[in-house]
């Protein structure tokens, strides 16, 4: 692992591959770790270049103020879009998990010349808060259960792995999992202060970014071939999300994972690595 700079700011980046093969950015939401160890060695073994990393204010990119970002989510955007220039290469497959695919979905709009084709997992066309009439929200009874946890002694290796895997179980995906990735993203962190741990662990911050305009009714403008996969499973983001995303794309392929939730469940690595390469 090490760092790119890219768009003034220091962003944490990890490659996997030939560094002269095709590009595969692979947007963290909000750590790269969003992103299996698999499956970025499935798009390497594929004959491609894949490179993950952290948003601002998380793992190793530049961490300033969590609960006060001053920058919005179309900075954010620009930051893809200038890290895949710094890593060469021609236009790039970017692709973006959760609040990552927001992050997606607003770089190809504002910089289409950077980007040759386009994966959103797990995500949805409006920014975090109350969702349009016609998309479904994060499910209730499972918001109310995952927030209604104390939060963690922040300086406790073992508690935060412990409410992260608690808060998997919650959402339906693999605790074992989900407590291995936030031991690492713990190891990763700039500080054990609430806020940045929260923004590395739980993505808080997008709460607090300027996410205007609205990008949704520009989708009909993506160029790029463009994959769309969402777990049948998803109470965060409920799968009607994914299949809005699908239809207002031109040209996009859906896939839905019948048993996963938020996260790519490594049973379904080889689906969705396959479906990825098949972008370019």
């Amino acid at each position: 692992m090490t760092t790119v700079n890219a768009n003034g700011i220091a962003l944490g980046v990890e490659s996997f591959g030939d560094d002269d093969a095709p590009l595969v950015l692979l947007v963290g939401g909000t750590t790269m770790f969003s992103w299996p160890d698999a499956l970025c060695e499935r798009l390497a073994a594929g004959g491609r270049r894949a490179v993950r990393y952290d948003l601002r204010d998380s793992g190793e990119s530049t961490t300033a103020d969590p609960q006060a970002p001053a920058y919005t989510l179309r900075g954010l955007a620009a930051d893809a879009a200038a890290l895949a220039d710094a890593l060469g290469g021609g236009p790039a497959h970017l692709a973006g998990i959760g609040v990552g695919g927001m992050v997606a979905q607003v770089a190809v709009l504002d910089h289409p010349g950077a980007f040759s084709a386009l994966t959103l997992v797990s995500t949805r066309a409006v920014a975090p808060g109350p969702p349009d009439d016609d998309l479904p929200d994060h499910d209730r009874a499972t918001m109310s259960r995952l927030f209604a946890r104390p939060m963690p002694d922040w300086t406790d290796r073992e508690a935060v792995a412990e409410f992260a895997a608690a808060g998997a179980e919650i959402l339906g995906d693999d605790p074992i999992s989900a407590r291995a990735t936030a031991a690492r993203i713990w190891d990763r962190t700039p500080g054990t202060a609430p806020p940045v741990q929260m923004a590395n662990q739980m993505g808080l911050v997008f709460s607090r970014l300027d996410c205007e305009p609205r990008w949704r009714e520009r989708l009909l403008r993506i160029e790029v071939p463009t994959l769309v996969v969402h777990g049948r499973r998803n109470r965060f983001f409920p799968v009607g999300n994914g299949e809005a995303l699908a239809r207002e794309i031109p040209g996009a392929r859906l896939i839905v994972l019948e048993e996963a939730a938020t996260a790519i469940p490594g049973a379904a690595i080889d689906e969705v690595t396959a479906a990825m390469l098949m972008l370019g």
